[in-house]
């Protein structure tokens, strides 16, 4: 597939502007579920990334904010967790199914987020024939970081670390140390194939490396929040970074032997991960999106 109908095709997957998200999808019948993670950490679903939540003496932090029709369901989420104020807002990269809800909560809390994601949030974003227009200037981070910083909130150290040319090129993990919790963004999606963003500094191989030193950081009893998908393990995370390398292996080999995009389509990989491409990222795109990523590298 053409660059330019593989960008336009991502586009209209992801909904990765918020205003076009919310011309799009119909929010009025999603609910917000919560789900205690470990201590006073929580999870809330609803339409788009996983919200991380720490509640506690301080008040409110929470990681992502979904999308901006849904900020008064999720605050009364949180309300029912804590009746505390919302102190900060992490996010874990730019786009708009994890920082919609940015120009409402960031008008009573402090928005932290890796210095790209800051640029890409105050800026226009083109994918193809689809144009992001710049957030509010309330939904901008206030203060961002080039490789990390700590929050000591509620009892915890909070750690956010920024992890280069991955989903994006402004993903952050955050680290609950004390709960023995990380929130991933989407550098994690639970047993489907990831989005990697090409378009906004993603890397395959990048990526792959990423998860690599997390895995190495993580103890084994850990809780991990995805950016999609219900809580899961560390052997779950293997299982992901496994994946990864294994079907990296097969397209780059196929490129390596002169095998068309049309044909390692076909092929497909083994059948231990067929069923990882039932979600919004098929197994034909994601061969093309590897496809893509080393191509332009002539390896």
């Amino acid at each position: 597939m053409k660059l330019t109908l593989l960008r336009v095709a991502f586009a209209g997957l992801f909904l990765l502007g918020a205003v076009w998200a919310t011309q799009q999808q119909d929010f009025s019948k999603v609910e917000i579920k919560a789900t205690q993670v470990r201590g006073n950490v929580y999870m809330l679903e609803g339409q788009g990334g996983n919200i991380g939540v720490s509640v506690g003496d301080d008040g409110i932090l929470i990681v992502d904010d979904q999308y901006a029709p849904l900020s008064e369901k999720i605050r009364a989420a949180l309300n029912k967790l804590n009746n505390g104020k919302l102190r900060f807002v992490l996010n874990t990269h730019w786009h708009g199914d994890h920082t919609g809800g940015n120009p409402i909560f960031g008008k009573e809390a402090t928005i932290v987020a890796h210095a790209n994601v800051r640029k890409r949030l105050m800026t226009e974003q083109r994918r193809g024939e689809r144009i992001t227009p710049p957030l509010p200037k309330e939904g901008w981070p206030v203060i961002t970081l080039e490789s990390s910083l700590s929050l000591h909130f509620n009892g915890e150290e909070i750690k956010v670390l920024h992890f280069p040319k991955g989903h994006t090129d402004g993903d952050c993990v955050i680290f609950f140390v004390n709960a023995n919790v990380v929130h991933m963004g989407d550098d994690f999606f639970v047993a489907r194939f990831p989005f990697v963003d090409l378009v906004s500094g993603g890397d395959v191989e990048g990526l792959i490396k990423n998860i690599e030193q997390i895995i190495a950081q993580l103890p084994a009893d850990v809780k991990i929040i995805p950016g999609h998908g219900p809580i899961s393990t560390l052997d779950d995370l293997k299982s992901y970074h496994r994946m990864l390398m294994e079907t990296t292996k097969v397209v780059r080999q196929g490129i390596a032997a002169g095998t068309s995009l049309d044909e390692l389509k076909k092929q497909g990989f083994a059948e231990e991960w067929r069923s990882w491409g039932s979600g919004f990222i098929s197994t034909e795109r994601w061969i093309e999106t590897i496809h893509q990523n080393f191509s332009a590298r002539k390896n």
